[in-house]
């Protein structure tokens, strides 16, 4: 899958992107019965130049598939978008993304559409997911005047929801990774923050299923009746 990912971004490089492509995307999932066991799911992180979705764009996409509950490294998404009118001075030391690579990557249309069909409109999950989900979705309005919806689940409301048990103060990415003593080649890259992401999420999916949710639907309404808990908690 990512050979053919990169060979379609490879031909389409220097040809435009044709609007009639946008209907033909596969529509996103409703959550509904899908189940937990075989359904595909895209776990998602973003670089972007700083932190306001409103000001800053996205330079990097890293994203990886969960199928049968298990991680498939050979379905994964991975780019470095072009955009060498950006100024990256602030965070560069931060992504490592500097302008030499913003030179030299993918037109982000094109990566945009790409990144739309690999996905197939199967549910997205990401850690914090309202700051990926605001900064995708103002991108792929911009570029391609794309807004369907898609299903999106938060890692950081997952985790809790499933392992309520864990320190008070595991909050962040780097927390959850150390509570399950999880090795982490690097961090603030999109594609190993995505696989760090991936790993967190099937650990909560296998604990999901040991609670008797099977399917996404439940899954969804256990992940609300934890927002509805945690906001009680903080009145």
């Amino acid at each position: 899958m990512l050979d053919q990912i990169r060979t379609w971004i490879n031909i389409r490089r220097t040809t435009p992107v044709i609007p009639g492509e946008l209907r033909q995307l596969p529509q996103p999932v409703r959550p509904g019965e899908q189940s937990l066991k075989t359904h595909r799911f895209i776990v998602l992180d973003l670089e972007t130049t700083g932190l306001n979705p409103s000001r800053d764009k996205v330079i990097a996409i890293g994203a990886v598939a969960i199928e049968g509950m298990a991680i498939h490294l050979g379905d994964q998404f991975d780019l470095v978008l072009r955009r060498p009118e950006l100024d990256i001075s602030e965070t560069v030391l931060i992504h490592g993304i500097g302008p030499e690579a913003l030179t030299r990557g993918h037109d982000t249309g094109d990566a945009l559409v790409r990144l739309l069909e690999w996905m197939n409109g199967d549910p997205i999950l990401a850690f914090h997911k309202d700051f990926d989900r605001r900064f995708l979705e103002k991108t792929l309005r911009q570029e391609l005047n794309y807004t369907q919806r898609h299903c999106w689940l938060d890692v950081a409301d997952l985790m809790p929801a499933f392992f309520p048990q864990a320190p008070a103060n595991t909050k962040r990415l780097d927390h959850w990774i150390d509570h399950f003593h999880l090795e982490i080649s690097a961090r603030h890259h999109a594609a190993a923050d995505a696989l760090a992401t991936a790993e967190l999420t099937l650990i909560a999916l296998r604990e999901a299923q040991g609670q008797g949710i099977g399917t996404l639907g439940a899954l969804r309404q256990r992940l609300k009746h934890h927002r509805r808990l945690k906001a009680m908690r903080n009145v």
